[in-house]
């Protein structure tokens, strides 16, 4: 194993003893090899709040749109605050409000952005509440995908009234999933991470699409958690 992977699983060992229902989300943690996908790197062991003083609070919007279920416009804050040790960053997040709020521990020593887990861990149980199937199965899904067949590009959005240089990672978990059968209206969905290091915290959007049941149909469900200030990302995914 190379040295900064050792690094990283040591990383991600301490996040699962303070996290345990999301313990299973780095595919290599658990995975025969030890290499490392440029999309996990991205997503899991890159040091998105490097930079950041704390304490201060990172705000991002969520959405949900299409036919499956009423809308939703809801808040999501990330409030971070120096380690006991000092530096950055003891993370504690609210995620929505209301009935669909999610309780989420406090994250110590958080490097990665805490909020793409939480978004990842709030989809699966969504998945797991929609199909009546298991959250197990879904987080390995979207690992594999992460792992072996992740489309990465390079794009520039607006942000703040400038444009800012981001990175886009898509999959689609599903589409070749041998038991997609037992959840066919749901096996289109693709998920788009867009991280932009000059937005605070280095999440610009995560995004998520259904596509509806014919050409041209709405979505089935569309959901979107979004940096303040940033441009909505979800046409990128019904292309």
């Amino acid at each position: 194993m190379t040295a900064a992977a050792n690094i990283a699983r040591r990383r991600w060992l301490r996040l699962a003893a303070a996290l345990p229902a999301l313990a299973a989300w780095p595919a290599w943690a658990a995975a025969e090899s030890d290499e490392i996908s440029a999309a996990e790197k991205a997503l899991f062991v890159d040091n998105h709040l490097a930079g950041l003083v704390p304490p201060l609070e990172l705000a991002y919007r969520f959405s949900r749109r299409g036919s499956l279920e009423p809308e939703l416009d809801d808040r999501v804050t990330l409030m971070l605050k120096a380690r006991a040790g000092g530096g950055c960053c003891s993370a504690q997040a609210s995620f929505l409000s209301g009935a669909e709020r999610i309780e989420l521990p406090e994250v110590e020593a958080a490097q990665g952005n805490p909020v793409i887990l939480h978004f990842l861990e709030r989809d699966v149980r969504e998945m797991q509440r929609r199909t009546k199937g298991q959250s197990s199965y879904f987080r390995k899904r979207i690992r594999m995908a992460l792992a072996q067949s992740a489309t990465l590009r390079a794009s520039t959005l607006p942000y703040a009234g400038r444009s800012v240089a981001a990175r886009e990672i898509e999959i689609a978990p599903y589409l070749e999933d041998p038991l997609r059968a037992r959840f066919e209206a749901l096996a289109g969905k693709r998920y788009l991470f867009t991280l932009a290091p000059a937005v605070p915290g280095g999440v610009y959007a995560i995004a998520t699409r259904v596509p509806g049941a014919s050409a041209g149909a709405p979505p089935l469900v569309a959901e979107e958690l979004l940096a303040d200030a940033a441009t909505t990302t979800l046409a990128r995914l019904a292309r």
